[in-house]
């Protein structure tokens, strides 16, 4: 790859910095990434069968969550896919969810991007620089700042610029089809999601979804997929009970977290008995300051499923949240044990190990984060909170060199050689970091000089 090809992936590199953003925090419908394990894995299982069967490596292509209630999923360079939670909201099974996610890889699997011209690539790079410093600031402790211009940074991949063509979409579907297929999965629920929005191809651009801006629909598209999915053996293939189960609960969630309490208390009433509506509700008690409701509602669920570890992780988010630290320990301990391979919760429980303060606490915490950092090397906010770990614990330079690989996940080459250069003295007793902390400083060095040469 050349220079450019790389500058996109070191961008993208930023986005993957990955901020434990609480959906909480995020205002309603501010566009921001999100971080979810529970939403991530169902995401997750139901892609990675459909990489492989695209001859793509599933540790290669990164799925990101967008905080939007828009209708869109799209693709970057780096082989990312990004899906708007709207889109998620919008589906009606996983099938449907399959075949939107099955057409996006289809677009990194066909070279799809690589043939996008100079302008489309600038245009592009400018949204990145603008999320990356989104993110800059939502870590650096200004997360209002940082939504208002997460929000600002052209509207997450509702450029008309990265719009496909109709031929590289009719060549993305009937690789989809060709990829469920492969998987022994039905390929009709593309069909269906297109059927249901068959309307928008006679709207104008403007009023479009941004999915059909950059996915351009037709009824011939549509035709030839139903020919080719209903003419496959699998055809009538439902989704598993499990997995049109947990796309109910993600829907759940994402209402208790995006919509209004008083919405969600609409949509699931107290009449709704269900998991899924004591799931919303709890969320939405919580957000309502109801922290009575809300833990009484998430205990309920616990008592039932004392094995599903996203029940416990709520239970701790909400305590953790609403000003109860150390009684947020206990859920989190519970779901780290449930799910250890799950970086999200080890870095969430060691953020209320940290505030707890003492010492054992903050020596847990402290194996947490390099456990999470294992799994997620990228991530900005598990180098922060080990930072803090560290300085608690009395150790200035380990603190400045997790400061240095935060700030070099990011992007932000001045700070990361700056805290490398400064944290390499008090490094002689750890030879990794001491090593590590020189390749920051070179590399650091090094792209510094690359942009300043690209600037004259």
């Amino acid at each position: 790859m050349g220079r450019m090809s790389s500058n996109y992936k070191r961008l993208t590199a930023v986005l993957m910095s990955a901020i434990l953003m609480i959906f909480a925090a995020i205002p309603a419908f501010g566009q921001s990434l999100i971080r979810d394990t529970e939403i991530e894995e169902t995401l997750r299982a139901y892609t990675d069968p459909i990489l492989r069967a695209a001859n793509l490596q599933s540790s290669s292509v990164d799925l990101f969550l967008v905080n939007d209630p828009s209708l869109n999923a799209f693709v970057t360079r780096g082989q990312n896919i990004f899906v708007h939670t709207g889109l998620i909201l919008e589906a009606e099974t996983p099938n449907q969810l399959k075949g939107v996610l099955a057409h996006e890889a289809a677009h990194i699997a066909s070279g799809h991007l690589a043939r996008r011209d100079q302008s489309n690539r600038s245009a592009y790079g400018s949204m990145l620089i603008a999320a990356g410093l989104g993110l800059a600031a939502i870590l650096a402790g200004e997360g209002q700042a940082g939504a208002a211009i997460l929000a600002g940074s052209t509207q997450f991949g509702t450029l008309d610029v990265l719009a496909h063509s109709r031929i590289n979409e009719a060549s993305a579907d009937q690789a989809a089809a060709n990829y469920l297929e492969i998987t022994g999965q039905s390929g009709l629920g593309l069909v269906q999601f297109f059927e249901k929005f068959r309307y928008q191809e006679v709207l104008s651009n403007a009023r479009r979804y941004p999915y059909f801006r950059g996915h351009p629909l037709s009824s011939d598209r549509i035709d030839k997929l139903r020919e080719v999915t209903s003419e496959s053996q699998f055809a009538n293939v439902e989704d598993t009970d499990e997995e049109a189960f947990a796309l109910i609960m993600a829907k759940a969630k994402l209402i208790g977290f995006i919509d209004a309490p008083q919405t969600v208390f609409s949509k699931y009433p107290e009449t709704d008995s269900s998991k899924p509506g004591r799931y919303a509700r709890a969320v939405a008690y919580y957000r309502a300051a109801d922290l009575k409701n809300a833990v009484k509602t998430i205990d309920s669920l616990i008592e039932e499923e004392p094995e599903n570890p996203y029940f416990h992780e709520l239970k701790g988010q909400i305590l953790y949240e609403s000003g109860k630290g150390a009684d947020a320990i206990e859920p989190m301990t519970e779901a780290v044990r449930l799910k250890p391979e799950a970086a999200l919760l080890e870095i969430a429980l060691a953020q209320a190990l940290i505030e707890g303060g003492t010492s054992p606490q903050i020596d847990q915490s402290i194996d947490l984060l390099k456990s999470a950092l294992r799994k997620e090397n990228t991530n900005g906010f598990a180098w922060y909170l080990l930072s803090q770990s560290y300085d608690r614990k009395g150790e200035p330079a380990l603190a400045r060199y997790a400061i240095a690989e935060q700030s070099f996940a990011m992007g932000n080459y001045q700070r990361a050689r700056s805290f490398a250069q400064r944290a390499q003295e008090g490094l002689r007793e750890h030879k990794a970091q001491s090593r590590r902390a020189s390749d920051i400083i070179v590399i650091s060095g090094a792209q510094l000089a690359s942009n300043k040469n690209r600037r004259r």
